[in-house]
């Protein structure tokens, strides 16, 4: 069966899949993504890392507020897509993930079951887990739960930040999409069930108050969550009346004095 695919993103971390995907000949009926934002100081509107590429690429991008609008559902379904790719795109409700004959299918950066929701990359870190992973699933209603179709481990490295892994996991993501597809197309692969887990990590979405450094934790403990939220969104701590983000710490010594003792700083990047 010759595949008709349309493909959901939005973000910077979907690129290599979309990429690959049309490199190795496939052909994209249509883009999905986010309606286009403010973005920056100037509050600019802007468009999406994923309709920016599509659009240099000449596919058509689609952009709905609401996923069930029947205009919308109408448009999708002319596409005749038989084949649905989600990278980093919103939650799909049945009538879109259910519309194609051979599925839709999602890259997760976690090993599931583990690590289920919207910030998987964050966590792990931040837990101060060895390892990590990809895998592509097909979607049902129950976020992030559907049957794995593949699986790939990366080790964690110890220098690791949100970004540095964020960066590997999209190049290694888009290899592992890219033969997710290939073996669709061929009909070559096995289904594995996820089984629930008791007391297994989740990754839920990350707010400003979680990203408040606690002090009194482990040393060990702090080093992780700090590089766990590096980049984005970032770590931070009050001194006085000010907010400092803090985007990395160093191992070492470190001795607890009477309040918040004595601190040094440069005002621009060392404190």
């Amino acid at each position: 069966m010759k595949l008709k695919i349309i493909f959901m993103g939005t973000p910077e971390f979907a690129i290599p899949s979309l990429k690959i995907l049309l490199n190795h000949g496939y052909r994209i009926m249509a883009v999905i993504t986010a309606v286009d934002k403010p973005s920056g100081r100037g509050r600019i509107i802007t468009a999406s890392p994923v309709k920016r590429f599509a659009l240099e690429h000449n596919i058509p991008v689609l952009q709905p507020k609401n996923l069930k609008n029947p205009d919308f559902l109408e448009t999708l379904k002319s596409y005749k897509a038989n084949l649905q790719v989600v990278v980093a795109f919103r939650m799909l409700p049945e009538l879109v993930w259910s519309m194609p004959d051979l599925g839709t299918f999602n890259l997760h950066a976690s090993l599931l079951p583990y690590y289920r929701g919207a910030a998987p990359i964050n966590w792990v870190l931040m837990n101060g887990e060895k390892k990590t992973g990809l895998t592509t699933f097909f979607i049902k209603q129950e976020i992030d739960t559907g049957n794995i179709i593949l699986q790939e481990e990366e080790p964690i490295r110890p220098e690791d930040d949100a970004g540095t892994l964020h960066d590997r996991l999209m190049m290694k993501g888009a290899d592992l999409v890219l033969r997710t597809v290939k073996a669709i197309e061929t009909g070559s692969y096995t289904l594995t069930k996820q089984e629930e887990v008791p007391g297994m990590m989740v990754a839920p979405k990350i707010t400003r108050e979680m990203c408040r450094i606690d002090w009194n934790q482990k040393q060990a403990e702090i080093y992780d969550f700090v590089r766990g939220l590096s980049p984005y969104p970032s770590a931070w701590t009050e001194v006085g009346d000010t907010v400092y983000k803090i985007f990395k710490v160093l191992p070492g010594e470190r001795k607890i004095l009477n309040g918040i003792g004595e601190f040094h700083s440069d005002n621009d990047d060392f404190l």
